[in-house]
């Protein structure tokens, strides 16, 4: 059987490491269990990206993706705290609701809620039925037990198509790798360069009954419900942008944005989670043998399921069009 070396513990290796074991690979998975953006405590799931109302390549296939993912999990007896109960994106006038209108495909199951159904200042809205949330660390746990996978704790000093030699001097051999290290492992692996942005929420005791996106979004959580996100100045790397944390000028943005999607009055604050993201999108083999998922930024629950499987088939079956074996930007 071959050897497969997932590198990065995140929603990306997670679910490479569970299809790839599933197509019969031995693998493990190199893990050094920080800074991972994916333990977001809910994830959106939403196709319809920023306040442009744009859906981008691949989005609604990765949005099934997910969901079938989590129902095949549930399947097997894992728990996924989730709500597929649709997205709601409040629409703040009418030209920007004709924008999205032509922006919006066709395959894309919609309807529009006018303003007599809606909370005071809403135009109208976009409701996105098969949208939803998900509770990022528990999927990313869930996937990584099922998969079986051998999990090694630390950190790559280097990287190679044939395995990866850890600080300290420990070597991990594969017949394939696939790193998969976001914003941290970027900086840990010395692998890539791109942009890193902190992006921050806020965790409530109250949840909506579904989430609400317009500039930051409403969701429910596992346990109660989250305000985010706040997407900071991007900088040069992990650490630098990690170091931002939620500046007051972020706190009192997110919180206008909030009021904006419903009465906070009486919602109770528990906590804060920032997690780091990385952008461009890298999904290919590079010269040197070693597959690369990474760059996500927030569509990484939307997007990487759906990567992490493509990629695995592809070296499973070297004859099927993988990324086209070379770099997605």
């Amino acid at each position: 059987m071959r050897r497969l070396l997932v590198i990065g513990g995140g929603i990306v290796g997670a679910s490479a490491a569970y299809f790839a074991a599933r197509r019969g690979f031995v693998v493990t998975l190199l893990d050094a269990g920080e800074g991972r953006s994916s333990d977001v405590p809910a994830a959106l799931l939403n196709p319809v990206r920023g306040q442009s109302g744009k859906v981008e390549a691949l989005s609604l296939k990765g949005l099934r993706q997910t969901w079938a993912l989590i129902q095949e999990l549930e399947v097997c007896g894992h728990v996924v705290p989730h709500g597929q109960t649709g997205v709601l994106r409040p629409v703040p006038d009418e030209k920007t609701r004709r924008k999205w209108q032509a922006n919006l495909p066709a395959e894309l199951p919609h309807r529009w809620r006018e303003s007599t159904d809606l909370p005071p200042g809403w135009h109208s809205a976009l409701e996105i039925p098969e949208g939803g949330w998900v509770s990022g660390a528990a999927l990313v746990r869930v996937l990584k037990v099922a998969s079986g996978a051998r999990l090694v704790r630390g950190r790559a000093a280097a990287i190679t198509g044939s395995g990866a030699v850890l600080e300290g001097g420990t070597t991990l051999a594969a017949d394939q790798v696939i790193c998969c290290g976001g914003s941290f492992g970027a900086a840990q692996f010395g692998v890539g360069r791109g942009v890193h942005r902190a992006g921050s929420l806020l965790l409530l005791d109250e949840a909506p009954e579904q989430p609400l996106s317009f500039g930051a979004y409403l969701s429910p959580a596992q346990v109660g419900g989250v305000l985010g996100a706040t997407f900071e100045t991007q900088v040069d790397s992990h650490a630098e942008a990690l170091a931002l944390g939620l500046p007051l000028k972020s706190l009192d943005w997110l919180l206008d944005k909030g009021g904006a999607l419903t009465d906070l009055r009486g919602a109770g604050v528990t906590g804060r989670w920032t997690g780091v993201r990385l952008s461009p999108l890298r999904c290919g083999l590079d010269e040197s043998g070693v597959w690369h998922i990474s760059g996500l930024g927030s569509k990484g629950f939307l997007l990487g399921p759906l990567l992490a499987r493509d990629v695995v088939a592809g070296m499973a079956s070297p004859t099927q069009d993988c990324c086209s074996s070379s770099w997605y930007r």
